[in-house]
C-alpha cells in the first residue's frame, strides 16, 4: 500500500542522522527571579548568563546553556489552562542513579511535590513542576544492555512504580 508524502518538500522520509541530539531548551516565565530559585536554587543549575529580569541561561558543568529562561512573552503570565496544547515537560537527564537521588533530595528538601514517580525499564523517572507549572522530568538512563528486550530484541519499555524509597539510599 502506498503512503502519502509527510510533507511536498520531501518525498520520500529519510531516518535522522543518528548523532543528532535535542539541545536547549527555552522556557517562558512569568517571573525570572522565581524561576531562577528553582532552577539553581533548588536543582543547582549555573546562571551562565543573565540579561536583566528578561532572561537568564543556565547550564550544568560549564556549557553554554541547556536552560534558557525568559519573560519576553510571558513576564506576569499565567499557566496555559489544562487541556492546552503546549510543552509537556522537559527532560533532565542525570548522569548516575547516585545523580537523580541527590536532586530528589533537593526537591523534598525545598518543598517540591512530585506528580510522579516511575520505573520505565530503560530508566528512571520523577516528575514535578517548575513555579510556573510546567512539567519536568528528571531522570537517569539504564546501562543499555540492562535494557528490556522483547523475544525479537525491541525494546519493552514498561511503567511501573518507581521505589522512591530505594533511590533515596542511592
Amino acid at each position: 500500500m502506498p503512503t502519502e508524502p509527510l510533507h511536498p518538500l520531501n518525498p520520500a522520509p529519510q531516518p535522522v542522522s543518528a548523532g543528532v541530539k535535542i539541545g536547549h531548551v527555552h522556557l517562558k516565565v512569568a517571573d525570572l527571579d522565581r524561576a531562577l530559585g528553582f532552577y539553581v536554587g533548588v536543582l543547582g543549575f549555573d546562571v551562565m548568563a543573565r540579561y536583566g529580569s528578561q532572561a537568564a541561561f543556565l547550564s550544568a558543568g560549564g556549557y553554554h546553556h541547556h536552560l534558557g529562561l525568559n519573560t519576553w512573552e510571558s513576564k506576569g503570565g499565567s499557566p496555559p489552562p489544562p487541556g492546552s496544547t503546549g510543552l509537556y515537560h522537559t527532560a533532565i537527564l542525570y548522569p548516575t542513579r547516585a545523580a537523580l537521588a541527590d536532586a530528589l533530595r533537593r526537591v523534598l528538601a525545598a518543598g517540591i511535590e512530585l506528580d510522579g514517580a516511575s520505573d520505565h525499564g530503560v530508566s528512571e523517572a520523577l516528575y514535578l513542576r517548575d513555579p510556573d507549572q510546567n512539567g519536568v522530568e528528571l531522570y537517569w538512563d539504564r546501562p543499555q544492555e540492562d535494557w528490556p528486550r522483547a523475544e525479537d530484541g525491541k525494546l519493552a519499555m514498561y511503567t511501573r512504580r518507581l521505589d522512591v524509597q530505594g533511590l533515596l539510599k542511592a
